[in-house]
């Protein structure tokens, strides 16, 4: 192989890293992965798989040697045992030195809108961290920050939809007041690979064309899925409570803290022009009906034993 023979997507087997894999391989860009469930198998095993290995540094860079670009999905929505967000930004520190030693030339990286080190929410701080080692880094980057990243294969969306379903009212924490800037995830999996075929080094908000109020979007799902739906406007602690609940009968974590200050705080909106085109109402148009069908399990998808993401620590 030469240097620039293929490319490596970590988390290719989950969500975002999919669309990104799919994308590049139309393309005719040979890909391996980086993941923590090495025997799973997508793509008609055109995709090369090996293990994150960031205990042997070495070994992963190895892993990169021929590579030109590294697209980053990686990360963990919330702490869980002893991977925590501090682990996870050591893990990526750990990466992007093995990049260089390997030689790769470029790292498309995605972090989160309004990332910010002084935070007080450890996502946030944790992901401005990330952002910190990917400029440091002596490759040519872009950073690209999404907010709330929707598709079919989406937790979010589809778990407000299976509510809806399910319950005679749908809780929304506070006013409901504060805002969402949704992008398809196959915009942002187009603004990945378009990231990695350029050269120059920037960061950018990877976000939709509308913004909603978080009341509102709850109501376009119900509508998408003919669902009759009664908001209850709860406070922060019996929000958390009721979803706590829900997840102990799901045996899956719902909601994070961290998720409910970042969105209470207007977190999940760009202050920049928006970088996707899929506008959310006519996705849901087109679509909505399968949502929330079924429960997704964040824990099922990413952590426990059999599923393709089984201790990725990528989420999105």
């Amino acid at each position: 192989m030469s240097r620039t023979d293929f490319d490596v997507v970590t988390g290719a087997f989950s969500y975002t890293g999919r669309y990104v894999t799919r994308l590049l391989l139309r393309q005719d860009r040979p890909v391996r992965t980086l993941t923590g469930h090495p025997g799973a198998r997508m793509f008609g095993g055109a995709v090369g798989a090996v293990p994150y290995n960031f205990d042997r540094p070495d070994d992963l860079a190895r892993s990169l040697e021929g590579a030109h670009t590294l697209y980053n999905t990686y990360w963990v929505r919330f702490a869980r045992g002893e991977l925590t967000h501090d682990v996870a930004v050591r893990n990526i520190k750990t990466m992007l030195s093995a990049a260089e030693s390997a030689g790769v030339r470029r790292v498309v990286h995605v972090s989160i809108t309004n990332a910010d080190a002084d935070s007080p929410l450890p996502y946030f701080r944790g992901k401005a961290l990330a952002e910190e080692a990917v400029r440091a880094s002596a490759m040519s980057h872009a950073i690209l920050r999404p907010t709330v990243i929707f598709g079919r294969e989406d937790l979010l969306l589809n778990n407000i939809a299976w509510t809806l379903r399910r319950f005679p009212f749908f809780p929304v924490f506070g006013r409901g007041d504060y805002r969402v800037q949704p992008i398809y995830v196959g915009d942002h999996a187009a603004l990945m690979v378009e990231a990695g075929q350029r050269e120059d080094s920037y960061a950018m908000d990877s976000v939709g064309p509308d913004v909603y109020t978080y009341e509102e979007m709850v109501r376009l799902i119900a509508d998408s899925i003919g669902a009759r739906v009664r908001v209850a406007h709860v406070g922060r602690r019996l929000g958390m409570l009721m979803t706590g609940l829900v997840g102990l009968a799901m045996r899956d974590v719902t909601l994070t803290r961290d998720e409910v200050e970042g969105l209470m705080a207007d977190l999940l909106v760009s202050h920049g022009e928006p970088t996707g085109e899929t506008n959310l109402a006519d996705w849901l148009a087109e679509y909505g009906t399968d949502l929330g069908k079924g429960y997704v399990s964040e824990l099922d998808r990413h952590y426990r034993a059999g599923s393709p993401g089984a201790g990725s620590g990528d989420w999105r």
